[in-house]
């Protein structure tokens, strides 16, 4: 498997960790709920699904364009980057496992309330307000989901200069949960109830997992690159 494909996966991976973590796993069920009221039609449900999960990967699609082409647009940035991010990586990761791990927690700026006046005004029924909750919901980052884009989505997609592509199925992977509801909801709502709890346990192992598997992979590359180098020049 080359590098790029690697990336690609390691993307789609990060999306579907994020997606299924307790705070954006909430937003996606919310979603669910609002897209799928009063739609008696199972390929609507599946229809309007789909609106959410383009909505979400359009508003990290333009995350990506803008902050990742914005820094790689910077020659002077651009080439430290390229200096020091094997530099950074080691300790990002560390960090990124830590708080995936709970070892550390974040409390972000404000109560959430515009998010909320938003969504209140935005007509959940069709495709468009479906799409534009999935738009809504990817902005509004909880710890996790802050930690997982910018702590390890971004950096990679400035490693592979890509703007477009790694941040298109990060977003696609986030929705993905939504589309799977969707069509549970459109067979059986037990069904749904009995997935979503599947989901939790499986979250918070892969989430435990993950966090240990940067912290290592992490603590490596803080070996390689700046505790060696260090050690072999005294």
């Amino acid at each position: 498997m080359d590098e790029w494909a690697v990336m690609l996966l390691s993307a789609f991976w990060f999306g579907i960790l994020t997606s299924i973590s307790p705070c954006p796993l909430a937003t996606n069920v919310a979603a669910i709920s609002y897209i799928s009221k009063g739609i008696q039609s199972p390929y609507r449900v599946f229809g309007t699904g789909l609106a959410y999960t383009i909505g979400r990967m359009l508003s990290y699609l333009v995350l990506g364009v803008i902050l990742v082409g914005s820094l790689l647009s910077t020659v002077t940035l651009s080439v430290l980057l390229q200096k020091y991010m094997n530099l950074l990586l080691g300790p990002i990761l560390i960090l990124v496992g830590m708080f995936l791990l709970e070892l550390l927690t974040l409390r972000l700026p404000g109560d959430g309330a515009l998010i909320e006046k938003l969504k209140a005004k935005i007509n959940p029924q069709g495709y468009l307000g479906a799409l534009l909750l999935g738009i809504l919901f990817a902005l509004s980052f909880c710890p996790t989901s802050a930690a997982l884009f910018f702590g390890s989505l971004l950096p990679l997609a400035l490693e592979a200069q890509s703007s477009i592509a790694l941040p298109a199925i990060y977003g696609l992977a986030t929705g993905l949960p939504v589309l799977v509801f969707a069509i549970l909801l459109g067979v059986s709502a037990h069904r749904v109830a009995k997935a979503y709890n599947h989901i939790l346990a499986f979250e918070h192992w892969a989430r435990k997992i993950t966090g240990v598997v940067f912290i290592i992979i992490g603590s490596y590359y803080a070996w390689v690159n700046i505790f060696a180098p260090f050690l072999s020049q005294r």
